[in-house]
Order: structure tokens, then C-alpha cells, then sequence
């Protein structure tokens, strides 16, 4: 849910952008089984919504990502999810939005091309250049001039 929140931040995401998402979090894309399995269960508990072949969050599951810690580190994130998971209540039995097996290993594979083109992958974060000037070490300030020196 939390690799959807990150995809689906500015409008509902595609199937490649939540599975760049989970290999931005986790660092590594779980099985097709594993991911139909999890979009199975956030679908049945009615914590995401299909909108034209798009994932997203509903307002239910963006009450339970809103408020996280921004600085936290992931695990730390992933921990407050689930003890905010524990605690919901689900609203019945929901139409399951499942991509099926072969839509899931198909932009698996579309993330991986992706990876290897020479296209960016905009979810990556960006790398920080190496210093290669020196700061200049001392004082910031100019040293007082001899004429504004008192005399005494």
C-alpha cells in the first residue's frame, strides 16, 4: 500500500509505476503470486480502486498513509502502516480490482527494460554530485581593514 501511495501521489497509477514503486522500497520485485496476492487482499478490504485500468488509494487507505513520518526510514514506515492496518476495520466484501497473473509479469518485465534503456527512472532518487572543489578552509568574513582598526 505503501509503494501505491508513492505511485499514485499525483493521479492513479499504472501497473509498471507500483511495481518501479516496490522495487524503489523493498529494492527488489516479489513474485507475480505474492503481488496478485497483495493487490487481492488491499482490493477486498476495499483500500484500492481501479479508475480506468489505473491504481489508486481510496480515502479509507489514504487516511492510513496520511500523517506518516517523513523522515522516518522505510522500515520504520512500513511498521506504522501495519499497526494502522491492524487497526482498520474493513468495510465488507469489496469488488476485487485483481490484475491477473500476466498482466502483473508483463510490467515486471516492462520495469526491467525500463531499467536497463537509457531512459530515468523518475522514482530513483536523484545522485548526489562528488565535491570536487575544495571549500575554502577559514575565515568567511574579510579580516578588518587598517583603517577602521582603532588606535589606542
Amino acid at each position: 500500500m505503501l509503494a501505491l501511495a508513492l505511485a499514485s501521489k499525483r493521479r492513479p497509477a499504472e501497473l509498471v509505476e507500483a511495481i518501479a514503486a516496490v522495487d524503489l522500497l523493498q529494492g527488489a520485485v516479489p513474485p507475480e503470486a505474492k503481488l496478485a496476492d497483495s493487490f487481492e487482499r488491499l482490493s477486498a478490504n476495499g483500500l484500492i480502486c481501479v479508475e480506468e485500468g489505473r491504481f489508486a488509494l481510496n480515502a479509507a487507505s489514504l487516511a492510513i498513509v496520511t500523517g506518516l513520518p517523513k523522515k522516518a526510514d522505510t522500515a520504520e514506515r512500513i511498521f506504522e502502516v501495519r499497526q494502522r492496518l491492524g487497526a482498520h476495520v474493513g468495510q465488507g466484501e469489496q469488488a476485487a480490482a485483481v490484475p491477473t497473473v500476466e498482466q502483473l509479469n508483463a510490467a515486471i518485465l516492462a520495469h526491467r527494460a525500463a531499467g536497463q534503456g537509457a531512459g530515468k527512472n523518475l522514482l530513483m532518487p536523484k545522485p548526489k554530485p562528488a565535491e570536487t572543489e575544495k571549500k575554502r578552509a577559514g575565515h568567511w568574513r574579510k579580516p578588518a581593514s587598517a583603517a577602521r582598526r582603532r588606535k589606542g
